[in-house]
This record gives C-alpha cells, structure tokens and sequence, in this order.
C-alpha cells in the first residue's frame, strides 16, 4: 500500500484519466472529489463488498433450484 500525505485541494493522479483531489479535511473526515471516465465505475468500499457478496449469491443458486432448472431442461 502507498500511503500518500496531501493537504485541503492538493490532488493525486492515477494514470492519465483520473485525478483525486481533496475537497476538505475535517476531524477525522475527508472529502474526496474524484474526475475519471466515465467508464470507470467508482464505489465507497463498503457498498462494492456488498455488490460483490450479492453477485457472488445471485451467481450460486442453491441445491434445490439448481434441482429444479436442471428438471426443466431435461424436458426439453
């Protein structure tokens, strides 16, 4: 991990096509304000962790519905 230390409205450049600059230091928060494409998705880490977890459950059905689609198919 590269551990960077800016001030209010110094920025940070990752690649050519994005920029992070902070918007505001206060107490033990700070305000990113982030340019990319728009073709970059950007997620609070949080909320990435939960996409991740609900793709990750949507993409193993359990043992009965996997029962039952393959009983479908097989009608076919």
């Amino acid at each position: 991990m590269l551990v960077l230390t800016r001030k209010s409205d110094e920025s940070i450049n990752l690649g050519d096509d994005i920029t992070i600059t902070i918007v505001e230091i206060k107490g033990n928060s700070v305000r990113l304000g982030i340019t990319a494409p728009e073709s970059i998705k950007i997620y609070r880490k949080e909320l990435y962790d939960r996409i991740m977890k609900e793709n990750l459950l949507s993409s193993n059905p359990l043992t009965e519905q996997f029962n039952k689609i393959r009983s479908v198919l097989r009608l076919k």
